[in-house]
């Protein structure tokens, strides 16, 4: 078993590279991105956006030869549970592709997340089956005088391990942990075209994220009913600065800030993702529209 080791000083901003293979972790990446983040290394903040029990389905269609074909399913739940014996919130994000798909590129994705009461990350697991490829990326978050510090850890299905740390005076968050946040910020103040970046661990590196608020829209999802909707895009930069759209995502205009929609801009064609259905809501959703 080969064991690498990777340490490295304060973070600086990183080109985001996303897999663009990975529908589910797009799919994170929507949640995780509704809003901007504080800057201070101790990442404690009011949950004011979820409850436990809270329970969101979503169906996954991928674009092949000019016909949408259903890619899977994807589940998201969270739930009250305790962290080295203190009060916690758990996140579990699951992907499973459709039988259709799995002919082309199987996925079986599960994300894990550990919070604490006051939101501050502390663990995160992903396990990922994609195709013929196994890894799983696991992250331990500590906070000592103002300085947010992460311990990653790749495991590679042959036994190969690669470890990193790193350190950043701002926060540091998993593609799940910043929900609990980000969920309860208010982003009213918000100016069409403003861009927002915050760095996030990703399984092997640390790496600065660009999102960028569009306005607000009107979007229809898999349940037949329409939301009202802030709009954002995740881009990447060219190695000449050009902006790349990567995913644009819809999120309800309303305190639950639940993902409605997620457009996936692919190399080998697009992906959508719909909610479906959700139960255990902490708040009605005010953002739908009647007729």
């Amino acid at each position: 078993m080969k064991i690498k080791k990777i340490k490295t000083g304060t973070t600086v901003g990183i080109t985001a590279k996303i897999n663009r293979r990975i529908l589910l972790g797009g799919l994170a990446i929507l949640f995780c991105l509704c809003s901007s983040l504080p800057a201070k290394a101790q990442c404690e903040a009011p949950n004011e956006a979820f409850k436990s029990g809270e329970h969101v389905m979503y169906d996954l269609f991928f674009n092949w030869k000019f016909i949408w074909v259903k890619a899977g399913i994807a589940s998201l739940t969270a739930n009250a549970t305790t962290y080295q014996s203190k009060p916690a919130y758990r996140f579990n994000l699951m992907s499973i592709s459709s039988k259709k798909v799995d002919f082309f590129f199987k996925m079986r994705d599960t994300l894990t997340c550990i919070v604490t009461d006051k939101l501050e990350p502390r663990y995160f697991r992903k396990g990922a089956e994609e195709g013929k490829r196994y890894t799983v990326d696991e992250a331990w978050f500590t906070y000592r005088d103002g300085v947010s510090y992460v311990n990653q850890k790749r495991t590679y299905k042959d036994g190969e391990i690669v470890e990193t740390e790193y350190s950043d005076s701002r926060c540091i968050f998993d593609m799940l942990s910043i929900l609990a946040q980000a969920r309860s910020y208010n982003p009213k103040d918000y100016t069409v075209g403003q861009k927002i970046k915050f760095p996030m661990a990703t399984g092997r590196r640390v790496e600065e994220q660009t999102l960028i608020y569009r306005g607000m829209k009107n979007i229809t999802a898999e349940n037949d009913t329409t939301y009202r909707c802030l709009v954002f895009s995740f881009v990447e930069y060219t190695d000449k600065g050009k902006e790349k759209e990567v995913i644009t995502f819809y999120i309800t205009d309303d305190k639950n800030h639940l993902p409605v929609r997620l457009d996936m801009f692919l190399n080998i064609g697009s992906a959508k993702a719909f909610l479906k259905s959700v139960t255990g809501n902490r708040y009605p959703l005010t953002s739908i529209v009647t007729k």
